[in-house]
């Protein structure tokens, strides 16, 4: 394998925390680490320029932390096709565009969105929470203003490279579900098949360039990589980065090392087998998921990586500790098919169906964590779980255990 090659590095002052790339054009939103304002930089012909951003001279974060500072963080969301960025912030929807910065518009009052995403068309906007229902997302159309309620949804979505198909995060304490769904229409529309993760605190999901794996950064409580086949669901990675939690009470150190793992730490480029990891060395190393054989690549001297994103031309942005910004050229062993990622969605979409609108929707999931599969009837007959098994099964069966009595 070559080495990584620096295209261009900038000193940006503070450090930015997560790294989202428009998905045609040569743009990257940057969420600023030390104030909750979002900067974007264009990306091309291997040079990064600073073209705007939002949030002007807000108050920085100070030491807010946890919920408090998860509520003032920024959620961007590029439209799919133009130069647009919608950004939610302090109960406070606004849009960029190279023109400027102005209030975005059919935003209904009283939103305070912790989550934003552009239908695959870019005609309608999805929200969650919803301003209209309880634990359900408003589905935008931007044309009329009319907001209809939608599916619940709070961690991110992604669209597969096949087309067609979105898989999004819906967490509770105990446990996450990953909803697949179809990708036509205005509003998103859940499938049966669905992966199901221990605890809560995942990151937006990634699809390689095939459309034949996806990663899951979590959680709450460790640092995790989730990888999974697609269409099978099988999973065929799971592991921490650093040492696996000890259990609380959480050793000082320990917390210490854990945190020092950025949550937007994982992409794919290029090659659909290689999932790129950034660590707090400030070096990437390249997993090859077909071999499981692992390659570091020395890259931030003396700052750890705090974000890593894929652009729309197949390079990465990383981001540094240090204020470091750079654009890097990774190696390409094997390019994508796109005919390999529509037949799979194909494949997907024919071994599913659609959840019926109504009602709740958990009564209706097969899920999997890659490994086993439970059906809605299983989990309201579980009643024994060991130590072993995940956190949400033992609660299950300690639920119905009870209510048996």
């Amino acid at each position: 394998m070559t080495d990584v090659e620096i295209l261009s590095e900038e000193r940006i002052g503070a450090p930015v925390e997560r790294l989202v790339c428009h998905p045609r054009l040569p743009l990257v939103a940057g969420l600023d680490s030390v104030r909750p304002a979002v900067r974007v930089w264009e990306c091309a012909d291997g040079r990064l320029r600073e073209v705007g951003g939002t949030g002007g001279r807000p108050d920085p974060y100070g030491d807010a932390f946890g919920w408090d500072r998860c509520e003032r963080t920024p959620v961007p969301a590029w439209h799919p096709e133009r130069a647009e960025l919608v950004v939610s912030a302090e109960g406070k929807v606004v849009r960029w565009t190279p023109a400027g910065i102005e209030d975005a518009v059919h935003i209904p009052d009283g939103a305070e969105y912790r989550n934003l995403a552009f239908a695959p068309d870019g005609r309608t906007l999805w929200g969650s929470p919803s301003t209209k229902a309880g634990e359900r997302s408003d589905v935008i159309d931007l044309d009329t203003g009319a907001v209809t309620v939608g599916p619940w949804w709070d961690t991110g979505v992604a669209a597969h490279p096949g087309g067609g198909l979105l898989l999004t995060l819906s967490s509770d304490q105990g446990a996450t579900h990953g909803l697949f769904a179809r990708a036509t229409g205005p509003g998103p529309r859940p499938l049966h098949r669905a992966v199901v993760l221990d605890c809560d605190g995942y990151e937006t999901p990634l699809f390689s360039p095939d459309g034949r794996h996806f990663a899951i950064r979590g959680n709450a409580y460790d640092n995790s990589v989730d990888v999974f086949a697609f269409p099978s669901l099988e999973r065929v990675l799971s592991t921490p980065l650093g040492e696996p939690s000890p259990g609380y009470p959480y050793p000082p150190e320990w917390l210490e090392s854990m945190e020092a793992w950025s949550r937007h730490n994982l992409a794919f480029a290029a090659d659909p087998d290689l999932l790129w990891v950034g660590t707090p060395r400030g070096s990437l190393v390249a997993l090859d998921l077909e071999t499981r054989q692992a390659e570091e690549h020395p890259l931030l001297d003396g700052s750890r990586v705090t974000a890593l994103a894929t652009t729309a031309t197949g390079e990465f942005v990383v981001a540094g500790s240090g204020g470091e910004l750079a654009l890097l050229s990774v190696p390409v062993c094997r390019t994508a098919d796109s005919a390999t990622a529509r037949t799979a969605v194909t494949a997907f979409l024919d071994s599913t169906h659609e959840i019926p609108e109504d009602g709740d929707p958990e009564e209706h999931l097969l899920l999997t964590d890659g490994v086993r599969t439970w059906s809605a009837d299983d989990l309201d007959t579980v009643d024994t779980a060991d130590d072993n098994d995940p956190t949400w099964l033992r609660i299950q069966a300690t639920v119905n255990s009870l209510r048996n009595q």
